[in-house]
């Protein structure tokens, strides 16, 4: 632990590991404490570092061995059932397919239909305006053609 006591002008001072702060050789003792603190601490680093990386290697090579022994034990189960897994494999994958994509047109023809009752019940939802302006679009469009369709037909009459 640090001692805590007053040094000769009055304030409160501590120190560190084998610091008594006495005498005129405290700043020396202080220097030496850092220099052999990084020392120390990169000992300390290299070490925590090296049996991280020397567990971790042993787990890794722990996982490949398990790896390899299901896999040889796996692979004769696995010839001899593929005639029926493969097959039902695929199965399962068309069924799941199915049904995720049942699910989503069913809930799209749920969305469009709720937002169809919504408008023509005159609550106005969200897009409804963009269908107003090209319904309006679409009428000054036909009317247009209207009008220059009976303009040729006119024309071809008197000419």
């Amino acid at each position: 632990m640090a001692d805590h006591h007053r040094d000769n002008r009055g304030v409160l001072g501590g120190g560190g590991f084998g610091d008594r702060g006495y005498g005129g050789d405290h700043g020396q003792q202080q220097q030496h404490y850092q220099q052999k603190q990084p020392a120390m601490m990169c000992a300390l680093k290299a070490a925590t570092a090296a049996t991280a990386g020397g567990s971790m290697l042993v787990l890794s090579a722990l996982i490949m061995a398990g790896t390899v022994i299901a896999l040889t034990v796996a692979t004769p189960v696995l010839v001899i059932f593929s005639p029926v897994i493969v097959p039902a494999i695929i199965a399962l994958a068309l069924m799941a397919a199915g049904f995720v994509t049942s699910g989503g047109l069913g809930i799209a023809a749920l969305s469009v239909f709720s937002w169809m009752y919504k408008y023509l019940t005159g609550k106005h939802p969200p897009g409804a305006d963009q269908l107003d302006d090209a319904k309006a679009r679409l009428a000054s469009k036909a009317r247009d053609i209207k009008e220059a369709a009976q303009h040729r037909v006119e024309q071809v009459q008197q000419g």
